[in-house]
């Protein structure tokens, strides 16, 4: 077959590729840097976001075509329609982050934010929860059933270890050099599923032309779950065993103060739902998926990190504000350019 990644070279991109290519089809990635082909891998140079450049790709059809992109709704309305119309087999990552809050597993029926939400501000807003949802919508009513929508929820590799709405950066940076991490305890107490990347992807290329999955909606997710906190102790006693220091943690009440810091929309409308998933329908058509148990990936992720750290940029605000809660400082050297500088030193003491 002859498929179109668009967005393929990031953490989920990349190892769908290769499993593409091992399979001898024909694939095709859109990437922002150059890179060169490799066998049956061509790499299309441009932004899959700018119209230029997706009018170049839409000029001839696919039999699949992958879509990690994110949208605005309105981005993706103005596209959802070509798409369609240029492949046998669209698939669309939306999220996890598109359901409610549910007392039970979650299941592809259960009630998704955009059908139930009445907080009219977070309504008048394109937040990701909230337009993923509407953009699922935009497929549902496309007269369509050429499509797939996947919605994955945390996934975790080497080089993404997530905690409550932190990435890496965000918490394992402190917590390897000594600083405090500040972690609520209303986010703590809250159960989450979080699955091994690659596994995400194995599942995912079982529904590659399988003609079960055209017009239907999938989680992929282990139906694993556990409390931030256990994930958090699991992290502290890796860190200890590889570094031989325990990281030091603050646990305010709630999240109150960190939602000035951070996207409040995230914490209040996913982090502090319980996230647990039933996966009968997705196996139904698949069948039964072996996914790393939850601990055992981590700490091999987490050790592989700590043995080989790559970090990406920093959140200015939030170090501010963990650093108020913890009373520490952090040297400016970290932060780039004079304007991140006086940011830090602003939410920091002001």
């Amino acid at each position: 077959m002859e498929i179109l990644v668009l967005g393929g070279t990031g953490a989920m991109g990349v190892p769908l590729v290769e499993m593409l290519s091992e399979q001898k089809h024909q694939v095709y990635v859109t990437t922002r840097s150059e890179k060169p082909n490799e066998g049956n891998v061509v790499y299309l140079h441009g932004n899959a976001k700018n119209d230029a450049f997706f009018s170049q790709l839409m000029k001839r059809n696919y039999d699949v075509i992958v879509d990690f992109m994110v949208y605005s709704t309105n981005e993706f309305r103005n596209r959802v329609q070509t798409f369609l119309d240029h492949t046998d087999h669209y698939f669309f990552f939306s999220s996890a982050r598109c359901y409610a809050d549910s007392e039970v597993p979650i299941t592809e029926k259960s009630s998704r934010l955009v059908d139930v939400c009445q907080n009219e501000e977070y309504l008048a807003l394109d937040e990701y929860g909230m337009a993923k949802g509407r953009q699922e919508n935009l497929l549902f009513q496309s007269g369509k059933q050429n499509w797939t929508i996947i919605r994955p929820y945390i996934t975790y590799n080497s080089y993404r270890l997530q905690l409550g709405v932190y990435e890496k950066e965000d918490w394992l940076r402190r917590a390897l050099s000594g600083k405090t991490v500040v972690f609520p305890k209303d986010i703590a107490e809250k159960t989450t599923s979080m699955t091994f990347g690659p596994e995400l992807v194995g599942a995912l290329v079982k529904l590659i032309g399988n003609p079960k999955a055209l017009g239907q909606a999938f989680h992929i997710t282990t139906a694993e779950s556990h409390t931030w906190n256990e994930i958090l102790q699991l992290y502290c006693r890796v860190i200890k065993a590889r570094t031989g220091k325990a990281p030091k943690i603050l646990m305010p009440d709630d999240s109150s103060g960190l939602q000035t810091a951070w996207n409040k929309w995230q914490i209040k409308y996913d982090r502090l739902f319980n996230r647990t998933f039933d996966n009968t329908k997705i196996e139904s058509v698949i069948g039964k998926y072996p996914y790393h148990p939850t601990f055992e990936g981590l700490e091999e992720c987490l050790t592989a990190f700590i043995e080989n750290p790559r970090w990406l940029g920093v959140n200015v605000k939030y170090e501010a504000w963990c650093d108020r809660q913890a009373k520490e400082f952090t040297t400016l050297k970290l932060f780039p350019g004079m304007k991140n500088k006086l940011k830090y030193l602003r939410y920091r003491f002001f």
